[in-house]
C-alpha cells in the first residue's frame, strides 16, 4: 500500500469517527433541549418595518439551527383602541425547543436591533421565557392587554419580578406586547399567511390584479375571509404603507391560506412568506361587560342597556345616541364608514341593545364616548305617534278646526274629538348588526364566524408554512 493510500484511509477513518462523535453529541444535546418562548412587539413605525417581518427574519435564522418549532408563529392583536399603536397593534410570539438557548437569544437580540425602525419612532420590546408551561400571571397580563391600557411601568415590573431575559428600546412600550404575546391563551383562532417584498421594492406601489383576488375569495370562502369587498370592488389583503408586507391572506386553517396564496399570482417577485396562528377575526377584545369602574380612556368592551337619548345625525353622517343601565349612562358614536349609521339612526328611547366598542377620551370639545363597533338589538320598543283621526267614509284624514277644537272631515262633515294613537312599524330588526367589511378592524369577527369557534389546534410541521423564494 502506498503512503498516499494509507493517508487517504486514515483520513476516511478519522472523518468517520468524527461523524459518529458529532451524531452522538447531537443526540445527547437533543435530550437536553429546553423550551424557549419568545415575545416581541413594536419594532415598526408608520414609515418603515413590520413586527411580522422581523418574525420572518427570525424564523429564517432558526431554520438554519437545530431547533424544533412547537407551534406556528403567533400573531396576537391587542387592544385596538390604544392611540399610540402602529397599524394593527400586533405582537408576535414563537415557541421552540433548542439545545443552545443562549446562542438563540443572542442572535434574536441582534435581529431586533437590525430590523427595528427605532429612528422612526419604534419602541421595541423583546422578552424570553424559558420553561415548558406558561404561568397564569403571563396569561392574566395578556388578557388585560386585550381590552385595557397597561403602562410601561407595569411591564418593566413584570419582567423584573419574573426574572425574564429582555431588551427594551425607545420608550419601552413594546414590552407590553412582548409579554402579552407569550402569555396569550387561545380559545378561538384563525390563520394569516403574510408575504414579504424584496428590499428593493420597499415603499413602492403594490400592484395586484383585482380579478385574481376576487376569484381566490370566491373559490376558498369560507375557509378564507376578508380578502375582497364585493360591494366596493376593493382588494382588502394589501396594506397601504411603505412596510415590507405585500399581502396577507386570512383563513380558518394553515393549509387553506397557503393554497389561497398560490392563486394570487402577483407580477412582483416576492422574498417569501410566513404563516401565523392569530386571534384576528375572533372579537377577542370585546368579551368584557363594562362596569362603572371600567370607563377609562381606551378601554374596549361591551355595554348592555336601553337607549336613553334619541339618535342625532351630526356632521359627516355620524350618529350619536346614549345608552343607560343601572350603573352607566354613556354617549355612543357610530361612524359613517361602518355603514351601520342607518341602523343606529332608527333607534328610539327604550330600545334594549348591546353595543361593543372602545372608549374615546373626553376633551374640551367632546365628551367621553363609546366608539361603536357593533350593535345587537335585543328588544325593540313599540313606536307610537298621534295622528289626526281618519274618516272611514271618505278615506281621508280629518282636519283640525282650531286650537282645542274638534277634528272634522272637510268632505262629509263628520267630526271627531281626539287624535288617534297609531303604531309605526319599525324599520330595524332584533338582530346583530356589524360594520361593512371595509370598516373591519383586525379583531372584528366576520359575519360567517359569528357562531363559529376554531377548536382545531394541531401544529402541522409537514406543510410549507414558511418559505423563502429563490431568484
Amino acid at each position: 500500500m502506498s503512503s498516499k493510500q494509507l493517508n487517504f484511509n486514515l483520513n476516511q477513518t478519522t472523518d468517520f469517527y468524527e461523524h459518529i462523535q458529532n451524531t452522538y453529541f447531537d443526540a445527547i444535546m437533543m435530550l437536553k433541549k429546553s423550551i424557549l418562548h419568545i415575545g416581541l412587539d413594536d419594532t415598526d413605525s408608520p414609515n418603515s418595518m413590520c413586527t411580522t417581518f422581523l418574525a420572518y427574519k427570525i424564523v429564517n435564522y432558526l431554520k438554519t439551527q437545530t431547533v424544533e418549532f412547537l407551534d406556528y408563529p403567533c400573531l396576537i392583536r391587542l387592544n385596538p383602541n390604544i392611540p399610540w399603536k402602529t397599524r394593527g397593534n400586533g405582537a408576535v410570539s414563537l415557541s421552540i425547543k433548542t439545545s443552545n438557548p443562549e446562542k438563540i437569544k443572542k442572535k434574536i437580540k441582534q435581529l431586533v436591533v437590525k430590523y427595528s425602525d427605532i429612528d422612526g419612532g419604534a419602541n421595541p420590546g423583546l422578552a424570553f421565557y424559558q420553561n415548558e408551561k406558561i404561568p397564569k400571571n403571563f396569561v392574566n397580563f395578556s388578557q388585560i392587554a386585550l381590552w385595557k391600557l397597561i403602562s410601561r411601568k407595569n411591564a418593566i415590573e413584570f419582567v423584573k419580578n419574573n426574572n425574564l431575559d429582555f431588551i427594551s428600546l425607545g420608550n419601552g412600550q413594546g414590552l407590553v406586547g412582548a409579554i402579552s404575546a407569550i402569555g396569550y391563551k387561545f380559545d378561538d383562532h384563525t390563520y394569516e399567511l403574510i408575504s414579504y417584498r424584496r428590499k428593493a421594492k420597499f415603499g413602492k406601489k403594490r400592484k395586484l390584479k383585482k380579478e385574481n383576488v376576487k376569484k381566490m375569495q370566491e373559490k376558498t370562502f369560507p375557509n378564507t375571509f376578508n380578502s375582497y369587498d364585493f360591494k366596493k370592488r376593493r382588494i382588502l389583503i394589501t396594506p397601504h404603507g411603505p412596510d415590507p408586507v405585500f399581502y396577507g391572506i386570512r383563513g380558518e386553517n394553515a393549509s387553506s391560506v397557503i393554497k389561497a396564496s398560490k392563486m394570487i399570482k402577483p407580477d412582483e417577485k416576492l422574498a417569501g412568506y410566513l404563516t401565523f396562528k392569530t386571534n384576528q377575526g375572533t372579537g377577542a377584545h370585546l368579551k368584557n361587560e363594562l362596569g362603572k369602574t371600567d370607563l377609562k380612556p381606551y378601554t374596549s368592551g361591551i355595554i348592555s342597556g336601553f337607549v336613553s337619548k334619541s339618535p342625532k345625525i351630526i356632521q359627516g353622517g355620524h350618529v350619536i345616541f346614549e345608552i343607560k343601565n343601572d350603573h352607566i349612562q354613556l354617549a355612543c358614536a357610530v361612524y359613517h364608514p361602518t355603514k351601520i349609521t342607518h341602523i343606529s339612526s332608527k333607534l328610539i328611547i327604550g330600545d334594549k341593545i348591546r353595543v361593543g366598542g372602545g372608549l374615546r377620551k373626553a376633551s374640551k370639545n367632546h365628551p367621553r364616548v363609546l366608539n361603536v363597533e357593533f350593535i345587537k338589538i335585543v328588544k325593540l320598543e313599540k313606536n307610537f305617534k298621534l295622528e289626526n283621526p281618519f274618516c272611514y267614509v271618505c278615506k281621508k284624514k280629518m282636519k283640525s278646526k282650531g286650537k282645542n277644537q274638534d277634528f272634522q272631515c272637510i268632505k262629509c262633515g263628520k267630526k271627531h274629538s281626539n287624535k288617534k294613537l297609531v303604531e309605526i312599524p319599525r324599520e330595524i330588526k332584533e338582530t346583530l348588526y356589524v360594520p361593512s367589511i371595509s370598516a373591519y378592524r383586525h379583531l372584528t369577527r366576520p359575519q360567517q364566524r359569528i357562531r363559529f369557534k376554531n377548536k382545531e389546534n394541531q401544529f402541522d410541521n409537514k406543510i410549507q408554512w414558511f418559505h423563502v423564494f429563490t431568484n
